[in-house]
């Protein structure tokens, strides 16, 4: 506690911290006898520590994350195909985070090769071994010793996912992505599901959410914006690079939204986009601004309060800016750059 009093003197979390703080001794006061409470809390908490502490100097690296069965034998197509979409993805810029298992996991480590890979593995009733491509890859793989604390970093330093076929896992992390997304919990990040040629276990996926669950209001036709079908590793990775081409990050705020980007809109846009996308808005209109990142670049945005229901609708937004005929400057327009820098 001497330590702790001494580290929070002029911290700039102070208040966060003191809060935490707090928070563990009301249960403290609560929870003297069960010493599964206390597992649970020391658990999250080493979980959460150990991966800030690993993922601290890739901060500035995009990373793609690859969901697929751990059951994928090598001679199966979507083994080759998630091997070439790693190995592209690495070309251009991105790291690759796995699961750290067999199957579509090895084969993303594999085609992203050791350096450019980050497994995050999980404890289980069962052992599980980490692929060769990240077991022995000092600080690049990590023990979590609980699914939804490996869950949220999985999105936290996620800027893509891409989702090969898999079974119950595969498609816990699927839906678990789309609730965060769609709820607004996490900054837009593309999720594409990917199959190989021929496979029409997506599509058959697709037309299922899109039958029973658009058709009954369960979610709205534009929810389904949000996932993009894709046939190969090459289309996988444009798609992610094109995400990236205008836009360059969010900000979520408590009452607006504010998109930086790669490129100023001109102002003669901005009657176009707020008649075409008017509905997006809660209230007010979309506005061009300038704000600085997280590496202190000034980069030009748009400010808009959005409903927060329709981020479906704001997918469909972004989609239409990376489609605008605008340059951008040889600094600022890299994919694999999360913080960029001048050149």
């Amino acid at each position: 506690m001497e330590a702790l009093a001494l580290e929070l003197e002029g911290h700039p979390q102070r208040r966060r911290i003191e809060q935490a703080v707090l928070s563990l001794l009301e249960v403290a006061r609560a929870e003297k006898e069960d010493e599964e409470v206390w597992r649970l809390i020391t658990g999250s908490l080493a979980d959460i520590s150990e991966a800030l502490q690993v993922f601290r100097p890739s901060r500035g690296v995009r990373k793609i994350s690859v969901f697929g069965s751990a059951r994928i034998q090598p001679h199966d197509p979507s083994y080759g195909l998630a091997e070439e979409l790693a190995r592209l993805a690495v070309e251009a810029g991105f790291d690759v985070m796995t699961g750290a298992g067999g199957g579509v996991m090895e084969a993303a480590n594999s085609g992203a090769g050791t350096p450019h890979s980050i497994g995050l593995n999980v404890d289980l009733p069962y052992e599980q071994h980490p692929n060769p491509y990240v077991s022995d890859r000092s600080g690049r793989l990590l023990y979590f010793r609980y699914f939804f604390t490996r869950k949220l970093f999985f999105l936290r330093e996620s800027d893509a996912l891409v989702v090969l076929p898999g079974g119950f896992g595969t498609l816990d992390e699927l839906f678990e992505s789309l609730t965060l997304i769609q709820t607004g919990r996490t900054s837009p990040i593309p999720l594409v599901v990917l199959a190989p040629e021929g496979d029409d276990f997506w599509q058959m996926w697709q037309a299922n959410i899109t039958s029973v669950l658009a058709s009954r209001g369960l979610i709205l036709p534009e929810d389904c914006s949000l996932v993009v079908e894709t046939y190969s590793a090459a289309d996988a990775v444009a798609r992610i690079c094109h995400f990236y081409r205008i836009y360059h990050s969010a900000r979520l705020q408590q009452d607006r939204v504010e998109l930086l980007l790669n490129a100023p809109i001109p102002p003669e846009e901005l009657p176009g986009l707020n008649q075409d996308f008017g509905d997006l808005l809660e209230d007010g209109a979309i506005a061009a601004g300038e704000s600085v990142d997280d590496n202190g670049i000034l980069r030009p945005s748009l400010r808009l309060r959005f409903d927060k229901r329709r981020v479906g609708r704001l997918y469909q937004f972004l989609d239409h800016l990376n489609g605008l005929d605008l340059s951008t400057a040889p600094a600022m327009n890299h994919p694999g750059e999360r913080l960029c820098s001048p050149a």
